[in-house]
């Protein structure tokens, strides 16, 4: 890398980090948030013993019986908060109407608990849930360790790259979205940072990152024309599921503007794919340039061309199979209470699943040749 590039990569490194840090300071006091919790902040808790699997049940509720809920009392120690290192007492209910009963407590467990808003029961805490996100995190360091030790300085920016995208949609686009801030411009403006940082940090200020970069936006741009085009012939209302009346609910007096979530997410979805599909073409086209100085820039984007059909057999199921699996379950209710196809292709939530796969795969398509026919004019020295 030469001192150009290491001074180009370092202001963008510190630019991406700007914009977060300053995004999430803008609008950090003015988004929608609930109140807090009424029982207080969930804390961590070690479960030292199990004192009594059926305790009290009429403290709590005088039908627990008839309806099957058991009450179990255990000890543990609190991990985290105010009271870390105090041994406390805690209950777990255990509903058994449910057809998937929940797993009781045992010896040595990390669960999450919370104070218990009931003064006439004589327990400290509440049990919330089981403590899973530990093993995310040890999957997670793992696959860092992989990547960069495969990659090297490329995992290594692909890492710092992945850090800031995270960042800027939880810190920044989120929020925004919560202070009733323009979805469909922010959208646009996160798509953008997204694909700038990414290709920047990855593989430079070069033409490679230059060529991917432009044919990201028109591909990005295709999808998200393409979704307020279809918009004004679907009618659609933005209550695709019970999230979105909760999103209304969060502020009723100016609510969430839902259908600009549906554009959002959207873009959003496919920015991947298609920076993807527009950095391999760039990339292959650029190794087969330098191994092969003579070819013509008609050659070079006929051979793009080439390139693109074959990955776009597998990025349009990708983008569909993706869509799919993200709502298995709600798509498997829709089929098994819905008799009647035609109602069932024309249900909001389906028709936003196909839009989604529709746009996205519009957008690779059309990102296969710009990318190609951008990369034959940087990198061929023709007139």
């Amino acid at each position: 890398m030469s001192k150009k590039q290491k001074v180009l990569y370092i202001i963008t490194i510190f630019v991406s980090a700007l914009y977060i840090f300053i995004g999430n300071y803008l609008v950090s006091k003015n988004y929608i948030m609930r109140d807090k919790l009424e029982n207080g902040v969930p804390v961590k808790m070690k479960v030292l013993e199990v004192l009594d699997s059926a305790y009290e049940q009429t403290l709590f509720n005088q039908d627990a019986e008839t309806r099957g809920e058991n009450i179990i009392l255990f000890a543990g120690q609190i991990l985290s908060g105010y009271r870390k290192g105090s041994v406390v007492t805690a209950v777990q209910r255990v509903d058994k109407m449910y057809a998937i009963e929940l797993r009781p407590v045992q010896e040595g467990q990390t669960v999450i608990v919370y104070d218990n808003p009931d003064p006439n029961i004589d327990v400290e805490f509440m049990f919330a849930e089981f403590h899973r996100s530990t093993i995310l995190w040890v999957l997670a360091i793992i696959f860092c360790i992989i990547l960069v030790l495969f990659g090297r300085s490329k995992g290594l920016n692909t890492l710092i790259s992945l850090v800031f995208t995270i960042g800027s949609i939880f810190w920044v686009y989120i929020p925004i979205i919560l202070a009733n801030g323009n979805i469909y411009l922010w959208s646009l403006i996160t798509c953008a940072y997204i694909i700038f940082m990414t290709l920047f940090i990855v593989s430079g200020y070069t033409k490679k990152s230059i060529a991917a970069i432009i044919g990201c936006f028109v591909g990005v741009t295709i999808s998200g024309s393409l979704v307020i085009f279809a918009d004004n012939f679907l009618h659609m209302t933005g209550l695709v599921n019970e999230d979105s009346m909760y999103l209304l609910m969060l502020n009723m007096d100016e609510p969430v503007d839902i259908k600009a979530i549906i554009f959002g997410s959207i873009i959003i979805g496919a920015v991947g794919a298609i920076m993807d599909v527009s950095m391999s073409i760039s990339s292959a086209l650029a190794e087969l340039k330098e191994q092969a100085p003579n070819l013509t820039r008609k050659q070079l984007i006929s051979s793009g061309f080439v390139i693109g059909r074959d990955i776009l057999g597998t990025m349009a199921n990708t983008l569909i199979l993706a869509y799919i699996g993200s709502s298995l379950s709600v798509t498997l209710l829709l089929f098994a209470y819905n008799s009647s196809t035609l109602l069932l292709f024309n249900t909001e939530m389906i028709i936003v699943e196909l839009l989604q796969a529709i746009a996205g795969s519009f957008g690779i398509l059309l990102t296969i040749p710009i990318t190609s026919i951008i990369c034959g004019f940087l990198y061929s020295k023709e007139k």
